[in-house]
Order: C-alpha cells, then structure tokens, then sequence
C-alpha cells in the first residue's frame, strides 16, 4: 500500500484538488486498491473548512468527483502513517520539516519535484487562478505516478 498526504497552507484548495485528481487518476488506471490518500493543511487557519468554491467549480468544470473532504492540520502522528508527505511549495516544504521536525526518512517532496520542475504549485486562493493550478496539478501526478511506476513501486 503506497499511502501519500498532499499538504497546502489552508487545505481547501491545492491539496484537496491534488487529493481528487490523484484518486481520480488512480481508480482509472485500476490502481486504487494500491493507494491510501488524504490531505492536509500545514495551518490551522481553515480546519473544518470544505473546499474552496474554485476547488469544487475546477473539478466540477472537468468532470473529476470532488473527495468529500473537510480541511485538516497536518500532525507529527501522521508523519509515520504516510510513505509520501508532498508539498505545493517551498513555504509548505518549510513549514512541514518544522512540524514533522524534520524528515529522517525522506518522505517529504515538493509536488513538482516528480515532473522535472522544482516550481511552485501557486496558491489559487491569493491568484484565483485555478485553471492554472489545476494544470500544475495535472503536471504533478502524471510526475508521481511515473516516479512510483519508475521505482518498482506500482503493481499492475
């Protein structure tokens, strides 16, 4: 079982669309049974929050079921329960080596690390751009599921 956390500032908008289109991915290659997958914030500034209208509209405009979903902190607890704990950006990146206190077993990634890039994932909350995200997100799990696939990790 591969288990991966995407984490953001708040999780309503760039984790949460990265969890859906993952586990949207995945059940359309016939790999979900090899996958647990959630998100997280990397604050507190929305817990309990649902997705952010854009997150909902995005996916709703690209025909991807939203994961029903409630923002959450991420926590040191979780650090052990996930094989990947993956970033948006390098201010998510900082902020989870801190709350993890730091990354002993090299779990924590920036998103589009896995595609060759080491950009950002912008935060459509502050651009309102979330076509541009939804892209990079696209970018990303294309990345990640030939990394995994790359690395013996996949079974299919």
């Amino acid at each position: 079982m591969i288990r991966v956390a995407f984490c953001c500032h708040g999780n309503i908008c760039r984790s949460t669309l990265s969890e859906s289109v993952f586990n949207y991915k995945v059940k359309a290659k016939g790999l979900a049974d090899q996958f647990v997958i959630d998100s997280f914030a990397t604050s507190r500034e929305e817990i309990g929050n649902p997705p952010h209208r854009g997150t909902v509209n995005k996916l709703r405009e690209v025909g991807i079921p939203l994961v029903p979903h409630r923002a959450k902190q991420i926590s040191l607890a979780d650090y052990d329960k996930f094989d990947y704990i993956i970033g948006m950006d390098t201010a998510n990146i900082r902020n989870l080596n801190r709350m993890l206190k730091g990354d002993p077993e090299g779990k924590v990634y920036k998103f589009l690390s896995f595609a060759g890039s080491g950009r950002d994932i912008e935060d459509p909350w502050y651009t309102g751009n979330f076509d541009e995200t939804y892209d990079d997100v696209i970018e990303g799990c294309e990345g990640f599921l030939k990394y995994l696939k790359e690395h013996g990790e996949l079974h299919n």
